[in-house]
């Protein structure tokens, strides 16, 4: 019998308006303001290197349900019944992850494994069902990619099921094995793999896509610093790390969006092979673009709850690492669209490395307002440049 979708779901590529992002889509992304809200708390309450090790790898696993579902409607038409209703599912399911990260490796391990493997599984059996036979790449594509989430989705519930010791190493194996697949380009026994070109994809809605969840990412962060700054004296100490971490998102906002942002996107939307570099330059090398915002939201909140005193290094390494950790992620980005990694980029990433050896002797709001004015002098150097490169 075939189960082939009566109506054709997938976007038409001809159309003015197939890179279109959706209200659905947008919709769906709500789910992962929760998340990444759960993922900075999650590693405020545990600092030690575990739960470091913890945050981090619940990190990934939140980044490629993402990620997975913005392949997805890169090729889905959203505007269909059957594809809002995937999405309003995995939005279900996204809510339960979400709600679980607090106590992921506690008492709700196994509702976190069980939704993200529906997630994961749900999402690749639906394009299988819904991909027309006659784009035969595209359908092996996900045949081959729902094999890998099945293998994964074996761990996550093994994990579940283990004791927290254990659920970190089966989970661990389990995003290892997600992470290499599109590396691997998802080859299966019996089935062979799939190609970059076989993703042909609409690189102007995936770098939209992308740079919508970098807005998503830093409005946590923004909120993280609202909520926080309405509990504490508004004395000169806190108004002064309020400034720095609005300050600061804005310069996180600059770095990104001011040249980065643009000339990603035409890049790909040029390149003949848009698959490849949609998984280089969107799928791995906004990790820790991503991640360094996830640090530097969970710096905010320190800074602005203890501006003063001794600063801890757990704390030193979120002030530092996050803009180190964004910093990286948007000078590999930006590379493949330049002949060089930017010269910006590499002093401001100095400049970091310069203040480890001053943490003892500074407060946590001088460090953050040190790393920030790093974050500033890499926004106002490439765009001073630029604009240099631009003028006629």
């Amino acid at each position: 019998m075939d189960v082939a979708p009566r109506t054709e779901l997938l976007r038409e590529r001809e159309a003015e308006e197939s890179a279109r992002v959706s209200f659905a889509e947008l919709f769906f992304d709500l789910v992962f303001v929760l998340a990444v809200t759960q993922l900075s708390h999650a590693l405020i309450e545990n600092h030690s290197a575990e739960g470091a090790l913890r945050t981090g790898l619940l990190f990934l696993a939140v980044w490629w349900a993402w990620i997975n579902t913005a392949w997805v409607t890169n090729w889905l038409d959203p505007d269909r019944v059957a594809t809002r209703l995937m999405l309003f599912a995995l939005m279900g399911a996204g809510l339960v992850v979400s709600l679980s990260i607090p106590q992921a490796f506690g008492e709700r391990g196994l509702h976190f494994a069980v939704a993200y493997a529906l997630m994961e599984v749900g999402r690749s059996a639906f394009m299988v069902w819904a991909i027309p036979r006659g784009e035969h790449a595209l359908r092996m594509n996900f045949i081959r990619a729902l094999c890998w989430q099945v293998l994964a989705a074996v761990f996550w519930i093994a994990g579940g099921l283990a004791e927290p010791g254990l659920r970190l190493v089966l989970w661990t194996i389990a995003v290892g094995i997600w992470t290499l697949a599109p590396i691997a380009t998802f080859w299966c026994p019996g089935l062979g793999r799939s190609t970059t070109t076989d993703w042909n994809l609409e690189g102007k809605h995936l770098a939209e896509r992308c740079g919508l969840f970098i807005i998503i990412a830093l409005g946590e962060s923004i909120l993280v610093s609202g909520n926080t700054f309405l509990k504490q004296p508004w004395d000169a100490a806190h108004a002064s790390a309020f400034a720095v971490t609005f300050v600061g998102s804005v310069a996180l906002w600059w770095v990104y969006f001011n040249v980065g942002a643009e000339r990603g996107e035409e890049h790909i939307t040029e390149a003949r092979n848009p698959g490849r570099i949609a998984r280089l330059g969107y799928t791995y090398l906004h990790i820790p673009i991503v991640a360094g915002i996830v640090l530097c939201a969970v710096s905010d909140e320190m800074i602005l709850s203890h501006p003063h005193g001794v600063t801890e290094w757990w704390v030193a390494a979120a002030i530092l690492g996050g803009p180190a950790l964004y910093l990286a992620g948007n000078a590999a980005f930006k590379r493949l669209s330049a002949p060089n990694l930017p010269l910006s980029h590499w002093i401001g990433f100095c400049i970091l490395v310069v203040l480890v050896p001053l943490v003892p002797s500074l407060t946590p709001l001088a460090l953050a307002a040190l790393a920030t004015a790093a974050l500033v002098v890499v926004g106002v150097w490439e765009h001073v440049s630029w604009k240099g490169v631009d003028a006629p």
